[in-house]
């Protein structure tokens, strides 16, 4: 399917109780508020005048419960792929950057210097993080060739797949594409092919 575009629309999932905070969540899977069950209906309206042809998602519980209000208006349940988990922060999981600062104030400095070779102990490795998730979705548009597809999944994940796709240092990823917003949308046009273009249509854009 060489040449035909599909258009990805990336949305973070709604808000958590750690996000609250800027807690890193990452791979834990925590309570949502009902500010993000505010958030699913909007992009549930979303659908409901879009009708894209698939509603896909990370297999994190946030993810889900964001996704599925919008898949039930196609009438289907979200397509789960386990790709699109969020990195896994190791060391981060579950504190803010300021308290990481007071106990760990050289790993900070490292990684905000430089976050693919300096990442926390025991996270994920950003680099391969990046190329995971930006082959899911080439896969999603080798499978929806030409059609608009709906993907709800995650902060830092989503930025480094926008870099894989886009041929941007992996590295740059927090100045190039700053903080997503929960609920945000993200578009993509994305040619499936392993070495197709891809192209930024929007970011961060709120419903």
């Amino acid at each position: 399917m060489t040449g035909i575009r599909t258009r990805l629309v990336l949305t973070r999932h709604g808000q958590t109780v750690w996000h609250e905070e800027n807690r890193y969540a990452g791979s834990s899977d925590i309570d949502l508020t009902d500010v993000d069950r505010a958030q699913a209906e909007r992009l549930a309206d979303w659908t409901r005048a879009t009708r894209p042809a698939a509603v896909v998602s990370s297999p994190l519980g946030r993810a889900l419960a964001t996704a599925r209000p919008s898949a039930a208006v196609l009438g289907t349940e979200p397509v789960v792929l386990e790709d699109l988990r969020e990195v896994d922060f190791g060391l981060a999981e579950g504190r803010t950057l300021s308290e990481l600062r007071v106990d760990h104030p050289e790993l900070v400095a490292l990684f905000r210097r430089d976050p693919v070779t300096h990442h926390f102990p025991g996270a994920d490795p950003p680099a391969e993080a990046a190329r995971r998730a930006g082959e899911a979705l080439r896969s999603v548009a080798r499978r929806h060739p030409g059609d608009t597809v709906l993907v709800v999944a995650h902060n830092t994940l989503v930025r480094l797949a926008l870099c894989h796709l886009l041929g941007i240092d992996v590295r740059t990823y927090r100045q190039v594409f700053p903080l997503l917003d929960n609920g945000t949308l993200t578009e993509l046009s994305v040619d499936g092919a392993d070495d197709g273009p891809a192209s930024l249509l929007s970011f961060n854009v709120p419903l």
